[in-house]
């Protein structure tokens, strides 16, 4: 489940990190797999989808569409031994709430439908780049502090489905399976 952000932020982001991309040999991600993932479910049986779909629907609703922007940057585990290279999602105090509430509710709602969330705390981000091992990538940190991209309001919350190694150049493939309109 994930917020994916609207055409123009993403080919804002994608534009800033092209020219650099050369730069490292990282997995760099596509334009098209930029998104803030707010649950992560390993596997979906297609007979709990419906009531999955029901669940997540409902709890979009009780949450309120909010302003954000993608600025700054980090890394998993750390900055001295990366793995994962990201941009991070900038909102007010409303917007933290809001968000932080959408990836509780969507991980409660697919507990209830019987499908397993994996268990990692919810830190709103946009996996920009996978390394394949660790390394240091401060000075890449230093750059993605340096951005901050067009704002943009989160009015949906997205259920994607992902095919690892189906996509070009054995990338995962994204399909967008539905959409949950966030309350105005």
């Amino acid at each position: 489940m994930a917020v994916v952000p609207p055409d123009d932020v993403v080919d804002h982001l994608d534009t800033f990190l092209d020219v650099r991309r050369d730069a490292a040999p990282f997995r760099w991600a596509a334009a098209e797999q930029l998104h803030v993932t707010v649950a992560f479910l390993a596997d979906v049986p297609d007979r709990k989808l419906d009531d999955l779909v029901e669940r997540l629907g409902r709890a979009a609703t009780r949450r309120t569409a909010f302003g954000a922007a993608v600025a700054g940057g980090g890394a998993f585990p750390n900055v001295a031994r990366a793995r994962v290279l990201w941009a991070g999602l900038d909102t007010d105090e409303d917007g933290r709430t809001e968000l932080s509430r959408l990836a509780t509710g969507a991980r409660a709602a697919a507990n209830r439908a019987g499908v397993p969330v994996d268990g990692q705390r919810f830190r709103a981000h946009v996996t920009v780049a996978r390394l394949g091992h660790p390394e240091d990538v401060t000075s890449w940190v230093r750059l993605l502090d340096a951005y901050h991209g067009p704002a943009w309001t989160v009015d949906r919350l997205t259920l994607v489905a992902s095919y690892l190694g189906q996509g070009p150049r054995g990338r995962p493939r994204y399909e967008v399976v539905e959409e949950f309109g966030l309350s105005r």
